[in-house]
């Protein structure tokens, strides 16, 4: 039905809603080879630094005790 108008305190803003333009903007430029090396080789190495940062973080993740330490506390010992 009717769209209801507020108050704007600058009137461009109020008509900007309203204008539209009937030319259309230049096509993209398509990306050229050394961009899309440059591209790829950053995101290989992002994803090498989260396989590396989980491969080094998980055996500090690791609960099981295989190392052969064993932790006991001064309490368990009799003292």
């Amino acid at each position: 039905m009717f769209r209801r108008r507020e108050a704007v305190p600058f009137t461009f803003v109020a008509e900007a809603d309203r204008f539209r333009s009937n030319v259309t903007p230049p096509p993209r430029e398509r990306a050229s080879t050394s961009q899309l090396v440059g591209r790829t080789l950053i995101g290989l190495t992002v994803a090498a630094g989260f396989a590396g940062a989980l491969l080094l973080g998980m055996p500090s993740l690791d609960t099981a005790q295989s190392s052969g330490h064993s932790q006991q506390s001064e309490a368990s010992q009799g003292r």
